[in-house]
């Protein structure tokens, strides 16, 4: 029996780590060849690489800073000359600057929103250039985006919550050439960041229904589904993957 994504190639942002990484194994052990960007862990992304190959699929990392414009256009460019095609874009790449409002300058806001927003602007852009029928673009969000119960979150919330509109927009313009946009919230999720050990893990969990972590496995079978054919009817979506933080 064929895998779901067999000849599918798909590009993952910031897919070295953590729900990056969790997304860009799924997609491959699903059928998909599998490209991906890293800024700084060169040794992760090619442990990544390798870990694809062993599955049977072609793999490729690409060091590209998101907040780079030129930079994401032209992965996006590549992955799609060096595969032959792109059906799947997961714009995952993010940073989370957190602190009190006052205390944040105008250097952390723009490279929030040049990685948070207008790097999936950039790459879903270049993307819909390559994509035919069946594309998926699937973005990552954040669970701030809809109930943000800690103070100093208001630059990263404000960020996530502009998916919403990139999401919707774009899943309106590209529904006619049969191509899917969909977002995805994650809750609490265990990694490097945010480890479901760590000093505030208890707490942090008491605010999910489950009274738990998602493990990046988790968030990584949520886009696996809308990256597959069975969410063809889904578009300009948000999925919640938070345990019931949202609730």
């Amino acid at each position: 029996m064929s895998n779901v994504l067999d000849g599918k190639v798909a590009l993952v942002t910031g897919g070295s780590r953590g729900i990056g990484a969790a997304v860009a194994l799924r997609l491959a052990r699903e059928g998909a060849d599998v490209a991906l960007t890293y800024e700084r862990r060169e040794d992760r992304a090619a442990d990544l690489v390798e870990q694809i190959k062993a599955a049977g699929r072609r793999a490729m990392a690409l060091a590209a800073d998101s907040a780079d414009a030129d930079a994401m256009s032209a992965a996006v460019d590549r992955v799609a000359a060096e595969f032959g095609r792109l059906d799947i874009l997961v714009n995952n790449a993010g940073v989370f600057l957190v602190g009190p409002v006052e205390e944040l300058g105008l250097a952390e806001f723009e490279r929030t929103v040049a990685v948070n927003v207008r790097a999936p602007f950039v790459a879903s852009k270049a993307a819909a250039r390559h994509m035919t029928a069946g594309g998926r673009i699937i973005n990552i969000g954040s669970n701030m985006a809809e109930r943000t119960v800690f103070p100093g979150f208001a630059l990263y919330a404000m960020s996530k919550t502009a998916l919403v509109g990139l999401t919707k927009g774009l899943g309106r313009e590209m529904g006619a050439r049969g191509i899917t946009v969909n977002l995805v919230n994650p809750g609490p999720t265990d990694t490097d960041a945010n480890p479901a050990d760590g000093p505030n893990a208890a707490m942090i969990s008491g605010f999910t229904a489950l009274g738990r972590y998602a493990a990046p496995t988790d968030i990584a079978a949520a886009v696996a589904f809308l990256a597959g054919d069975d969410s063809g009817y889904v578009t300009g979506a948000t999925i919640n993957v938070d345990g019931g933080f949202t609730i």
